[in-house]
């Protein structure tokens, strides 16, 4: 069973930085796509920024309201992927989650980790 741990979530005054840390207990190489959602109180949750591979190329998807002052990395080696907030804002606060999409189609989703900014 696949497991993803987040990290690094916590609560930050507006224009600070965060970054979130996603763990996989397997060979991320598996994985066609890995990426950030969040989820606000009261709201569906949504997509912040994916990395999808194909073969040897990454391409990397924001929502718009994120691009610019979000960036989503991976390390193979740590079989981590990662997402760098910076100015963050008010409204970027959610429980955010890593998901893992395997080329067979098989998601996973990590527990949350919970991302506050306020003053």
């Amino acid at each position: 069973q696949v497991q993803l741990v987040e990290s690094g979530g916590g609560l930050v005054q507006p224009g600070g930085s965060l970054r979130l840390s996603c763990a996989a207990s397997t060979n991320i190489f598996r994985f066609k796509a890995m990426g950030w959602y969040r989820q606000a109180p009261g709201k569906q949750r949504e997509s912040v920024a994916v990395l999808n591979s194909g073969g040897t190329t990454t391409y990397r998807t924001y929502r718009d309201s994120v691009k610019g002052r979000f960036t989503i990395s991976r390390d193979n080696a740590k079989n981590a992927v990662y997402l760098q907030m910076n100015s963050l804002k008010p409204e970027d606060t959610a429980v955010y989650y890593c998901n893992a999409v395997t080329n067979t189609g098989a998601t996973y989703w990590g527990q949350g980790t919970q991302v506050t900014v306020s003053s």
